[in-house]
């Protein structure tokens, strides 16, 4: 019994002793006290005055460059090919031969009308003596004239010349093949061959109505293709369309590239930049400008007080390794943060590093 007594005494002292014992994991309002203290911290950056630089305002678009002129040669019905004289990649003149079809109705065509042509002379000798009417006349006339109008249509359409000086970029037949009229290219249209003018090309842009006053005809435009290393080729604006799309409120404008060597080739992607006029921007370091992670929204950081304010902006031209920044919010002698920026949240403390 005194045993037991012992023991309950043992244990219950035991008890307050570990009651009485301070806390190993401290107390946790002080804990978020610390951590709001670290948050606190004043942050190291570097900075600089922003000003405003002058900048050459061009119009940048993307364009795929097509055939000044292409035709689809044909004749106007179905029959057999007699012979085609080129070939894909040919160049020709301006009236070389192209093919030729089958001459069987233009010799029928031609016996006909040197026929009535024999009429209406001896028809001409009567007339002369009274011995037939005016009328009668007429009618040989009428006869000979269909048969000569007839003739020469078969002949237009039956021997096919180039309409201007290019190059074969389709054969869609062999010798001897019948044409059938029946739509056999990729636009949609019948053609024995396809003639392309590259030589000057065009580029067809769609370009913001923003632009609309300040693009004209006669205004010089740089083309760069990519697969040329970006060499520059010289354009010009030639057309500008008269009316703007109400759905996505653009405007047409054609650009004539002379491509005099022949390097451009039609269906080419293209860079194409028109300069519209000089002006003042905020042009900054490209890494002072942070993204916000997963969005399209891009800010930077002016140094105000020593705290950090964020200002969302809009990214206008790239020059290398600066950018142009646009927002109505920045004026020029306020102080960017060009170091440290990636560490930062609105409001923070920091501390410029000179």
């Amino acid at each position: 019994m005194k045993y037991l007594r012992f023991l309950s005494i043992v244990i219950l002292s035991s008890l307050m002793i570990a009651g009485c014992k301070p806390s190993q994991q401290g107390n946790p309002a002080e804990g978020e006290q610390a951590a709001g203290a670290a948050a606190k911290k004043e942050i190291l950056v570097r900075t600089s005055m922003l000003e405003k630089t002058v900048i050459s305002r061009t119009i940048d678009y993307n364009a795929t460059l097509k055939a000044w002129e292409e035709v689809y040669v044909a004749p106007a019905s179905p029959g057999r090919i007699d012979r085609i004289y080129v070939e894909p990649g040919d160049k020709v003149q301006k009236g070389q031969k192209l093919f030729l079809m089958d001459q069987t109705q233009v010799h029928q065509s031609r016996i006909q009308l040197n026929s009535l042509d024999v009429d209406m002379k001896r028809m001409e000798a009567l007339l002369e003596t009274g011995s037939i009417t005016q009328q009668a006349y007429d009618q040989v006339k009428t006869q000979y004239d269909v048969a000569k109008t007839s003739l020469d249509f078969l002949k237009d359409n039956t021997l096919m010349y180039a309409p201007f000086s290019g190059v074969i970029t389709g054969k869609y037949y062999e010798n001897g093949e019948i044409y059938s009229g029946a739509p056999n290219t990729a636009a949609g249209k019948a053609a024995v061959v396809t003639l392309m003018q590259i030589k000057p090309l065009k580029a067809i842009l769609n370009i913001s109505e923003n632009f609309y006053p300040v693009v004209k005809k006669g205004m010089t435009a740089s083309v760069k293709a990519d697969v040329f290393n970006n060499e520059e080729f010289e354009g010009e604006v030639i057309l500008v369309y008269p009316t703007i799309d109400a759905m996505s409120r653009s405007f047409k404008v054609e650009i004539q590239v002379p491509n005099k060597l022949g390097k451009l080739k039609p269906g080419m992607f293209a860079r194409v930049s028109m300069f519209v006029g000089e002006e003042e921007s905020f042009v900054v370091p490209s890494n002072t400008v942070v993204q916000q992670e997963g969005t399209n929204i891009r800010y930077i950081f002016l140094e105000e007080d020593g705290i950090a304010i964020r200002y969302n902006v809009t990214i206008g031209k790239r020059f290398d390794e600066k950018i142009e920044i646009i927002s109505d919010d920045i004026v020029e002698g306020v102080t960017l943060i060009t170091e440290g920026q990636a560490r930062l949240m609105d409001g923070d403390k920091v501390t410029v590093v000179k």
